[in-house]
């Protein structure tokens, strides 16, 4: 075998040398596209797997490690199908790409909430439309029957009215979660106001014994003055249930009156039982009472930021709402 002159040694080391930059140079780029990919997965706002031909995950990114429960759960055949999870809705994607396959999980929870309320609304206001008629004309003859019936007899049609008072409540408040709430504002007395409570209190009947406290300020308010009566009487029924379900034969509930530069400020206090679940105050349609229909807080709070305020539930130390409306 001829022996290797220095000039071809030399150019087979420098051969050497260039394929080794070329390596380190392909290297270096297969680093960067991983990089870059690891980070776009990363980047998108869904959980995504990528697994190898035998079904092992090749590269995922941190919301998949978060839900690595729910990958267990999944189908590798379908496509475009839903899954439960941790009182959750996902929806899941796959595709494959050579020997790759691609799985997504997409968290449709809220998406789903609100298809869910726009289908209950609409049957809940057709419902509503249904009942006001009949109800109108029950509420006419009860009030024709009382004036009637012998003085023994009244109590009965007297029930008959506060019955139908709380189905008046519900179909007007249904009503107005269907269509949206909007605000007539006009000047009034805070005293008008709470004459109208106080008959509203009447019609909905309680059976312990609960001391009303209302404001003693004189104000004007420049508001819509039939919502501000859902409003406050929707938390004035509340209280009134979670009187009726405490253990003690009395009760107080309490409306506290302040004001500021910017805004009328109430506080409605009661001694009644804790409220549970409190995730759930304000979600239409889901109520933390057993004979609640969930609109309630949800219409109130409307109410109040129709005009210009907010209802916040208060903390633990005296249990209660605040409820602001712009000047």
């Amino acid at each position: 075998m001829p022996g290797i002159t220095p000039e071809e040694l030399s150019l087979l080391i420098e051969q050497t040398y260039k394929v080794e930059r070329e390596f380190n140079e392909l290297k270096a780029s297969y680093i960067h596209l991983q990089g870059t990919v690891e980070e776009i997965v990363e980047f998108l706002p869904n959980a995504i797997w990528i697994l190898d031909k035998n079904g092992e995950i090749f590269l995922q990114n941190s919301q998949a490690k978060s839900l690595n429960a729910l990958f267990g759960l999944l189908e590798l055949k379908n496509d475009n199908y839903e899954v439960q999870f941790n009182s959750k809705s996902y929806l899941i994607k796959n595709s494959s790409y050579k020997e790759k396959l691609l799985l997504s999980a997409t968290d449709i929870t809220e998406q789903k909430r609100k298809e869910n309320l726009a289908t209950m609304g609409q049957m809940a206001a057709h419902l509503s439309h249904e009942i006001r008629n009949p109800i109108g004309s029950i509420s006419l003859l009860s009030s024709t029957l009382k004036k009637r019936v012998i003085p023994e007899n009244i109590p009965i049609v007297e029930e008959i009215q506060k019955s139908v008072y709380k189905i008046e409540r519900i179909v007007k408040a249904t009503l107005m979660f269907s269509k949206g709430v909007h605000a007539n504002k006009t000047p009034f007395k805070w005293s008008e106001l709470q004459d109208a409570l106080v008959t509203a209190i009447g019609y909905y009947g309680y059976t312990k014994d609960i001391t009303f406290i209302f404001p003693q300020q004189k104000f004007i308010l420049n508001a819509d003055r039939d919502l501000l009566e859902m409003l406050f009487s929707n938390f004035l029924t509340n209280a009134i249930d979670a009187i009726e379900l405490d253990e003690e034969e009395e009760g107080t509930i309490e409306i506290v009156y302040e004001t500021d530069e910017k805004f009328h400020k109430f506080y409605i206090y009661d001694s009644g039982i804790m409220i549970e679940d409190k995730k759930e105050l304000f979600e239409a349609f889901k109520s933390t009472k057993v004979k609640g229909n969930g609109l309630g807080l949800v219409l109130s709070r409307q109410i109040a930021e129709a005009h210009g305020g907010s209802v916040e539930l208060l903390d633990e130390k005296r249990k209660g709402f605040e409820i602001k409306l712009a000047l």
